[in-house]
C-alpha cells in the first residue's frame, strides 16, 4: 500500500497535475476541490482518484472533510496545500472582501488543512507538508497585494512549521512557481502574455507538470533531510 496523499484544489490545473503525478508514483491520492463539480467528476472518471468537495477557507469544513478522506482512503501522510484564488485590484481600490477572500482561501487554508493532520503525522513519525506558494509571494506584484501577502505568509508558516516538527520526522517545504499555463492566465491579453514570457529567461511559461515533479520529489521518503525550504521554479524569472 502506498502512502496517502491529500491535494487541495487537486482536480484542475497545477493541483490536477500534482494529483496525477503522485498517483502515478504509487501514492493513494485524495483530491479536494471547492466548486467545479463538472471538472471534478470528469477528473475522477479519467483518473479513478477519489474527489472530496469542501471549502478550504472554512476550518470546520476542513476538519470534517479530512475525517471523510481518512475514513475512505487512510490517514493523511502527505498534504499538498495547493488551493488558491486571486481577486486582483490595486490596493487603493481593493475591497475588504477581495482582501479577506484571498487570505481565507490562500493562507488560512494552510492552517485549516494542516492543523487536523499534523498530530497524526507526529505520532507516526512521518509526514510531508508541501505548500504551493508563488513567485509573487517572493517579489511582489502590482495589483496583487492580497495574493502576495498570502503567498509570502505561506513561506513564513512553512519555515516555522518545519522547525516545530523536524524531530518528529515531519518535513514542511514550499514551492514557489513562476507563471504557469493554467486558468489563472487564461484571460490575459496577447500583449500582456508576450510581456510575461519576455521576462522569463528560458522563454516559456511553466507547465503544471513542472510543479508536479517537484512535489513528487519533496513527498518522497528519501527527501527527509529537506525541510523549511522554498523550491523556486520559475524559468529564471526571479532568483532568490
Amino acid at each position: 500500500m502506498g502512502r496517502v496523499a491529500l491535494v487541495t484544489g487537486g482536480t484542475r490545473g497545477i493541483g490536477g497535475a500534482i494529483s496525477k503525478a503522485l498517483n502515478k508514483a504509487g501514492y493513494n491520492v485524495a483530491a479536494n476541490y471547492g466548486g467545479n463539480d463538472d471538472a471534478a467528476n470528469t477528473f475522477k472518471k479519467e483518473t479513478k482518484i477519489p474527489v472530496f468537495k469542501w471549502n478550504v477557507g472554512d476550518h470546520v469544513a476542513c476538519e470534517q472533510g479530512i475525517i471523510s478522506v481518512e475514513n475512505e482512503v487512510g490517514p493523511v501522510e502527505v498534504l499538498v496545500n495547493n488551493a488558491g484564488i486571486s481577486r486582483d485590484a490595486m490596493f487603493q481600490k481593493m475591497s475588504h472582501e477581495q482582501w479577506s477572500e484571498v487570505i481565507r482561501t490562500d493562507l488560512d487554508s494552510v492552517f485549516n488543512m494542516t492543523r487536523p493532520v499534523i498530530n497524526g503525522m507526529r505520532e507516526r513519525n512521518f509526514g510531508r507538508v508541501i505548500n504551493i506558494s508563488s513567485i509573487n509571494g517572493q517579489k511582489g506584484q502590482l495589483g496583487l497585494s492580497n495574493y502576495c501577502a498570502a503567498k509570502a505568509g505561506m513561506i513564513g508558516l512553512t519555515r516555522a512549521l518545519a522547525l516545530e516538527n523536524a524531530r518528529k520526522g515531519v518535513t514542511v517545504n514550499a514551492i514557489a512557481p513562476g507563471y504557469v499555463a493554467t486558468d489563472l492566465l487564461a484571460g490575459v491579453s496577447e500583449e500582456v502574455m508576450k510581456s510575461i514570457v519576455g521576462q522569463i529567461p528560458v522563454g516559456r511559461l511553466g507547465q503544471p507538470d513542472d510543479v508536479a515533479r517537484c512535489v513528487t520529489f519533496l513527498a518522497a521518503d528519501e527527501a527527509g533531510w529537506i525541510t523549511g525550504s522554498t523550491l523556486t521554479i520559475n524559468g529564471g524569472a526571479f532568483m532568490d
